[in-house]
């Protein structure tokens, strides 16, 4: 078994890496990473996830509900880390399968994918705890700036963690955005990451204080000068674990079960086979007796 394999079965077991170990990682990942385009390529069949927010035992549940990497192909559409109690190994792991198996794990980057944020939402404070350093947390930030804006399946499907933005017409837009910095705070990158649909027409600032609520018309049209079919979000808590709007136009995905260890919602993953027809699978949170003690510290009221 090579090293690597050896890393992934480790962080299986929630055991994380030593700093060292995590620093080499993070520079394979770079290496894989750099090569990707802001919208990267995915092919059918592939299994989309939507948030994971640190939920490690829920991640686990999602590979027994969805199947184990390689065998099944996975795009996840961000939101890793923050508020769950094992931000850490969530990300690892997943970094570890994309260096593993780099042509069935896509990685596209979410808001909470961020310097700023992880350093109010937990990210930055568990590695500290863990590591008792800003170094692995320097590691995992830089190689953030290196994930993808967005997926594109088959050219038919357009997959983003939040949304669509007034500055971004067309794919091409997306294209030409220099992905590799701090998310913005404003701007089509940053929209990307923090937009939401809603029943409104055009346009509206978001509550958030980032991106944009916008309506079926903007979805139906940047869906038609765009040529595809279904855009594919997260970045919203979604009870049932998947909404679809705007006729079917658009679906949001939602894969953090029991969200924040208290809310009670279930989960699900959207299966995409070869000819694109959608199966959404719902999963439940691990039960207490897999989760261990998940932490004395309270989870920050963030429920956007």
């Amino acid at each position: 078994m090579s090293e690597l394999d050896q890393q992934i079965e480790r962080l299986k077991n929630c055991q994380y890496l030593n700093e060292d170990e995590v620093r080499d990682l993070c520079q394979k990942a770079k290496e894989i990473l750099i090569e990707e385009g802001n919208i990267q390529a995915v092919q059918a069949p592939v299994t989309v996830c939507g948030d994971i927010h640190g939920q490690f035992h829920d991640l686990i549940e999602l590979f027994k509900t969805g199947g184990e990497c390689p065998q099944t192909s996975y795009l996840f559409l961000g939101d890793l880390v923050d508020r769950g109690f094992n931000s850490v190994e969530t990300f690892l792991l997943l970094l570890a399968l994309k260096v593993r198996y780099p042509d069935r794990i896509t990685i596209i980057r979410g808001n909470h994918e961020s310097r700023q944020t992880t350093q109010v939402y937990g990210f930055y404070d568990e590695c500290l705890r863990k590591y008792g350093s800003q170094n692995v947390w320097r590691y995992c930030t830089d190689i953030f700036d290196f994930l993808s804006l967005a997926a594109l399946i088959e050219d038919r499907i357009f997959c983003v963690h939040g949304g669509l933005s007034p500055s971004v017409k067309a794919l091409d837009d997306i294209k030409s955005i220099d992905r590799k910095q701090e998310v913005p705070h404003d701007g089509g990158m940053c929209d990307l990451m923090w937009s939401d649909p809603d029943d409104i027409q055009g346009w509206v600032f978001s509550p958030r204080g980032a991106g944009y609520l916008f309506g079926g018309d903007i979805a139906e049209e940047f869906n038609r000068i765009n040529n595809v079919e279904l855009i594919c979000r997260a970045h919203q808590l979604v009870l049932e674990g998947y909404k679809t709007m705007f006729e079917n136009k658009l679906v949001t995905v939602w894969s953090a079960p029991n969200y924040c260890y208290r809310v009670g919602n279930i989960a699900a993953i959207l299966q995409l086979d070869d000819n694109l027809n959608r199966s959404y699978k719902i999963f439940d949170a691990a039960p207490p007796e897999k989760r261990g003690l998940i932490g004395k510290h309270p989870v920050p009221d963030y429920f956007l």
